[in-house]
Formats: structure tokens, C-alpha cells, sequence
């Protein structure tokens, strides 16, 4: 008998467990993803493509709450996955090479919801990619998954170990590097320009890091109101990406 208050294993960064039916549907149609397993109701499992090689298990809502966080909203369906294979900084700019999609570098953004939302606002807006750093930022995990709502399976995630070296990479593809902070003298509007643009956002409370700032050819802010202090930065990533995509 299991002790009160034990749950079982949530999945581990190696073998991440996703949950709800856009992040799970996603991840079972991308080509790139490996799904080991997969729990759901009968009912959400109606009318899915599953492979014949894929484990399934059929259990009610009340058990598959056991196999993800308390209070996730699971929508009957649970996947167990293999995080997505690399992708390396130099070959995302080749990917890129030939169009003006913007790039997002994140400097240290540690809360998965902020990522996931990133993610989502980047398949959104076409953006090329984001880029973090691999040890201050968030595994592949169920919540980014489920705020991402899908686009953890589209949009190109590089993880790097220098990020100053890394947006130098990015300033030699090309591309204008612009900080956002509310303590720049112009606003993105005024800074942009028709350039291919790389985003960089600072962490959620302290923002960008100063040696990250001076890796940037310019610093700009949104047009906000004094009425708040600053924007969540997922919030302020889609306000930017939007403007990008605005420009005449």
C-alpha cells in the first residue's frame, strides 16, 4: 500500500512527462520527438493517430492526476518523452540565413510558464528561434510544454554555455542586437529599423546581466504607462515580437 501523500515519479529531465492535449498532440506529430509512453482517458484518446508501437495505458482522470504536478491540467491525456536532440547556434543562423525571422536570446529566464509562453509568442510571431543558456534556464518539462501549448515542437530552443560569446556569433550572422530594459532612452519603435533583429530579455525582477547589456548594439524600452513598473517577460517578449512583425 502506498504511504498517504506519496506520489509517483512526475518524470525526470531525461525522460520529461507532458500533459494536456495541445502539447502532447504536438509532440506525438512532430517527427523529431520520441514518445516512450502514454496514459490517458478513453474519451481524449478517441480519434488519435498512435502508433502501434507505442504503449498506452488507459486510466481515469483521478490516476493520471497521480503522474503529473498537483493541479496540472492534464485534459485526460499524459505522455512520457525524450527531449528533442540539440540544435547548435551556428546551424539555427543558417537556418535563417535567407529571411528576416528575429531571433530571442534570454538571459537567464529561469520560470518555465515565462519560457513556455516565449515559445508560444515566437511560433506565433515566426520568429527563428530562442536562445538561453543551458544551466540558468529550464529543462524541457511539462509545464514549458503545456504553456507553450505546442510550439516546444516547432520553434528551434539553443541551449549555450557562454551567452556574451554567443550573441557575438550573432552579431557576426548579421543581426542588430537590441536589449530591452525600461531604463533605455529610446523605445523599440525608434530603434529597430528594417535590420534583422535578435531580442534579448533579462530575467524575470533583475533583468538582463550587465555584460549581457554590453553585448547589445542598442538598448530600448516599450512605451509603458507609469502606472506600472514593468511587464512580465513574456508579456514584453510578445509586445516586441508584435512590434517586429508590425514594421512597415
Amino acid at each position: 500500500m502506498k504511504r498517504r501523500g506519496h506520489r509517483p515519479s512526475l518524470g525526470t529531465k531525461d525522460r520529461p512527462r507532458f500533459w494536456g492535449r495541445h502539447a502532447v498532440t504536438a509532440a506525438l506529430a512532430n517527427p523529431e520527438r520520441t514518445v516512450r509512453k502514454l496514459w490517458g482517458t478513453r474519451e481524449a484518446l478517441v480519434g488519435l493517430d498512435l502508433p502501434s508501437t507505442l504503449p498506452v495505458t488507459f486510466a481515469d482522470a483521478a490516476d493520471l492526476g497521480r503522474l503529473v504536478p498537483a493541479d496540472a491540467p492534464h485534459q485526460g491525456i499524459v505522455a512520457e518523452v525524450e527531449p528533442l536532440e540539440e540544435i547548435w547556434l551556428g546551424d539555427l543562423i543558417e537556418q535563417g540565413r535567407d529571411d528576416a525571422r528575429p531571433l530571442i536570446v534570454l538571459d537567464q529566464v529561469t520560470d518555465p510558464h515565462n519560457v513556455g509562453a516565449i515559445l508560444r509568442s515566437a511560433a506565433a510571431f515566426d520568429a527563428l528561434g530562442i536562445v538561453t543558456q543551458d544551466r540558468h534556464a529550464p529543462p524541457e518539462s511539462g509545464t514549458v510544454a503545456r504553456a507553450a501549448s505546442g510550439a516546444l515542437e516547432s520553434v528551434p530552443w539553443v541551449r549555450v554555455v557562454n551567452l556574451a560569446r554567443a550573441l557575438e556569433e550573432i552579431a557576426e550572422a548579421g543581426f542588430w542586437r537590441v536589449g530591452l530594459t525600461g531604463e533605455a532612452p529610446r523605445t523599440l519603435a525608434e530603434t529597430i529599423g528594417r535590420q534583422r533583429i535578435a531580442l534579448v530579455l533579462g530575467a524575470e525582477g533583475e533583468g538582463m546581466r550587465q555584460n549581457t547589456e554590453a553585448h547589445c548594439d542598442e538598448l530600448a524600452k516599450l512605451p509603458i504607462s507609469d502606472r506600472i513598473e514593468s511587464l512580465n517577460v513574456s508579456n514584453a517578449a510578445a509586445i516586441a515580437l508584435y512590434a517586429l512583425a508590425a514594421r512597415p
